[in-house]
């Protein structure tokens, strides 16, 4: 430490910070907004998981969008965030991120830093090895960490070799609209695929995929995944498949996934289940997929700016293999393979390698780049980040991080134009960094100066969840396309109340329709009589302020769910069902103005039997 680290991340009151990281939530479902260089957490975005902070998954509005076809599941184990680009350079459009354990791809627009889109991905268990996405956004991939039967049907897992395939899902993104659709599902052997990245460049039109267990063990992996030397890093030729999906190859197959999407017009979700995909397999592509050597069970697969170089990360290696594109190719022309595997050309290691880093530290994970010709390369095992020199894979220069770092991000490092300035390392292990917290210590970010020749440790701060990665971006790519508010005439829910004489209660048999109006400082209505225990109670409410930053919330004693938190212009909807006679408060749930406390209501539930009528008022109206 040389004493001027808490100058280079203080960001003074009033002022911004440079970059914002969007850092996964790991097992909370989550995806989490990081101010960088100070470390302040900005926002936590639920994606996969239901949220009580604003209702997310709560409200009748936002529950399709955690329908699948296995039902509502409200949690999920978000692995990656991914940002989309132009031309290879992070854009600040949308966010993508994983959903593992129910395979899913979710899209966040950043104008509203809200969850629009999720897609569930069939044919995948899994889906750890997901979103990346190729430098113009035509596609982000998926791959399954689990091999599983394609389609899923009952067999003995003793069958494993003969009846576990693994899946690539190459998903489709509308240019303009940011809409996700399955194009095409790779079906391949079955090993567990891991982390890929995009070739750009020279190499754009290809991905390059990690995968290991080539043993295709179905038990205690930890001994029988770890027997060959060497795994595989796949490599795609996607703009080749495309040639054959235009000639309608490969089987259209029978699959159940849903499709959820978000309209900011009507401030809902919708969820649709389709019912096929198109599968190929490598006979339907040939001269597509290759096979390339790998030491040893590698976890990262990344391509550095230049599109060039391709860099393994072998978890339980003890170099680091850098393959030249250029070499590969070669070796595919001139077919310099060691046979094949189910028809997939196995290349020679040796005629596709630029060289090896030596001394990378112990079990290396990630690589990232910056914009002067150096990498950097998280050691999990020794708990360091390690700097080297692309062009000659000399290590130049290695920092101790605490500990046992996992992923590392740079912004922009995996993309053709990295900022070069900050690297986070994301580290699995706090011990003794924070103030103890019981037997679950938080997780620990550490910010590292990347802009001189040593790297420098600046601060480390903690994150939510178990985070696996980062991607960063200049704050200025995003602010400039952000939603401050919903217009009130481009309103299109139907139980919109846009105005405090629209406010009314209707009852419909035993379903009352509650359309609230909200401003600052009170509910029309605020006084309701005439529910009865029993009643499905719909409370649509529209938050009537126009002004940026004025959300109000929206809560009823005894409420099931949660509250719902309303932004300028919009309109959710609560369901609640009263099971007692009484007096029910209901109050505005987020601070709005000095007579926030003043904010409130009452609704009267009456017996079942009951004969009090269906009255409503505010005031003396």
């Amino acid at each position: 430490m040389s004493g001027d680290e808490a100058e280079k991340v203080y960001v003074a009151p009033g002022k911004y910070d440079e970059f914002y990281y969007f850092v996964s939530g790991g097992f909370s479902g989550q995806l989490a907004t990081y101010g960088i260089p100070s470390g302040r957490l900005l926002k936590v975005i639920p994606v996969y998981s239901v949220n009580p902070e604003n209702g997310y998954g709560y409200t009748e509005e936002s529950k399709p969008m955690l329908n699948t076809s296995y039902g509502f599941v409200p949690w999920d184990d978000s692995h990656h965030s991914e940002l989309s680009q132009t031309d290879g350079v992070p854009d600040g459009r949308w966010v993508f991120i994983n959903g593992n354990n129910t395979p899913r791809l979710a899209r966040i627009d950043l104008k509203t830093f809200r969850t629009v889109e999720i897609l569930e991905i069939p044919n995948s268990a899994g889906n750890h090895s997901s979103p990346f996405i190729t430098p113009g956004t035509e596609y982000v991939v998926a791959g399954t960490r689990f091999s599983v039967p394609v389609p899923n049907k009952d067999v003995p897992i003793s069958t494993y070799k003969e009846n576990f395939r693994g899946t690539i899902s190459f998903i489709k993104v509308d240019k303009d609209k940011g809409d996700m659709s399955i194009a095409f599902q790779l079906i391949t052997p079955p090993y567990d695929y891991d982390l890929s990245h995009a070739g750009k460049g020279p190499s754009y039109g290809w991905f390059f995929f990690s995968c290991y267990n080539s043993e295709e063990a179905n038990t205690l992996l930890e001994v029988n995944a770890s027997q060959k030397d060497k795994d595989y890093i796949m490599a795609v030729n996607w703009k080749k498949i495309e040639e054959f999906v235009a000639q309608n190859k490969g089987t259209m197959m029978e699959s159940k996934y849903a499709h959820n999407k978000w309209s900011d017009e009507t401030h809902s979700a919708t969820s649709e289940i389709l019912t096929s995909t198109r599968t190929l397999k490598p006979e339907d592509v040939p001269g597509c997929i290759y096979y390339i050597p790998c030491p040893k069970s590698p976890h990262g697969a990344d391509v550095d700016p230049t599109g060039n170089y391709i860099v393994g990360g072998g978890k339980l290696a003890t170099v680091i293999p850098v393959f030249s594109f250029e070499k590969i190719k070669k070796a595919i022309e001139s077919n310099q393979s060691d046979g094949n595997v189910e028809g997939i050309p196995v290349l020679k290691y040796d005629e596709c390698l630029a060289g090896e880093v030596q001394n990378p530290g112990l079990g290396p994970l990630h690589t990232e780049f910056d914009d002067k010709g150096f990498a950097y390369t998280s050691a999990f095992v020794s708990s360091e980040i390690v700097k080297w020199k692309v062009e000659t894979r000399e290590v130049v220069d290695r920092m101790p991080v605490y500990y046992s770092v996992g992923h590392l991000s740079i912004p922009g490092g995996d993309s053709r134009k990295p900022w070069g300035k900050y690297l986070v390392s994301m580290n699995k292990m706090t011990k003794d960094r924070y103030l103890p917290t019981g037997p679950e210590l938080t997780q620990s970010a550490q910010l590292i100066d990347i802009s001189g020749e040593k790297m420098k440790l600046l601060s480390d701060f903690p994150t939510i969840g178990e985070p696996h990665y980062a991607q960063g971006i200049p704050a200025d790519l995003v602010t400039k396309n952000q939603i401050k508010i919903y217009k009130i005439e481009d309103n299109k829910n139907p139980y919109a109340t846009k105005s405090p004489n629209d406010a009314k209660v209707v009852r419909e048999g035993n379903v009352v329709h509650v359309y609230i109006a909200a401003m600052r400082s009170h509910f029309t209505p605020d006084n309701i009589e005439g529910v009865k225990v029993g009643d499905e109670v719909y409370f649509h409410m529209t938050n009537l302020e126009q002004d940026w930053d004025i959300p109000h919330g929206f809560a009823v004693m005894g409420n099931q769910n949660s509250e719902m938190l309303v932004m300028p212009g919009e309109t959710c909807s609560l369901k609640w069902v009263p099971e007692r006679a009484g007096i029910y408060p209901m109050y505005c749930t987020d601070f709005c103005s000095a007579l926030h406390q003043e904010m409130q209501g009452y609704v009267r539930v009456s017996p079942k039997d009951s004969n009090t009528p269906l009255t409503f008022s505010t005031g003396n109206k």
